[in-house]
């Protein structure tokens, strides 16, 4: 029997449980794990007979909880090659203002920073709290984290963009160089 346990904020219950149970009862079918959920300790624990369905359970959970919807943290189950990569911000900056500032910078004006790079890298991002979540390949990942270490040390959107596409550029060649 694998049992894992994590924590997860109270406003996040509800989208993990989702209308009538209905996420929380689609999760246990797909993974195969059991799922109970403590609301007012916002403890979650997933156990089951399958190690690898309740690690997958446990990275849908904790991409919900880090502010994914439970339609995007779903694609970690329909693909196995997607992984899930919490950046913790505190780290760099333990000031709440300064982590504001960064939430800022990757999200950008209306959340275009964040949207740019999620369609330059292949990634999906979301930006809660402390932590930069993303849901992506581990090569797209690699970049994406990349490019917003480059956003928090301060380097200009537009470098970071430019960084982008010169790896989207390399992954086509690399592709064609493969097939030709």
């Amino acid at each position: 029997m694998t049992v894992q346990e994590i924590r997860i904020g109270a406003n996040r219950i509800g989208a993990l449980i989702g209308k009538d149970g209905a996420v929380k009862k689609a999760l246990e079918e797909k993974t195969g794990a059991a799922i109970q959920i403590d609301s007012d300790e916002g403890e979650v624990r997933i156990e089951g007979e399958d190690a690898a369905g309740v690690l997958r359970a446990t990275d849908v959970v904790t991409a919900i909880a880090r502010g994914f919807s439970p339609e995007r943290a779903f694609r970690l189950l329909e693909d196995e090659d997607l992984t899930l990569d919490v950046i913790d911000i505190s780290v760099v900056e333990p000031s709440p203002r300064q982590q504001e500032r960064l939430r800022g910078r990757i999200i950008g004006k209306a959340g275009k920073a964040r949207e740019q790079i999620e369609d330059m890298a292949y990634v999906g991002i979301s930006v809660q709290g402390k932590t930069v979540t993303l849901i992506g390949t581990p090569d797209h990942l690699k970049n994406a984290r990349t490019a917003l270490e480059m956003l928090i040390n301060g380097v200009p959107h537009e470098t970071v963009y430019s960084f982008l596409e010169k790896k989207r550029r390399e992954e086509k060649e690399n592709i064609l160089d493969y097939y030709y």
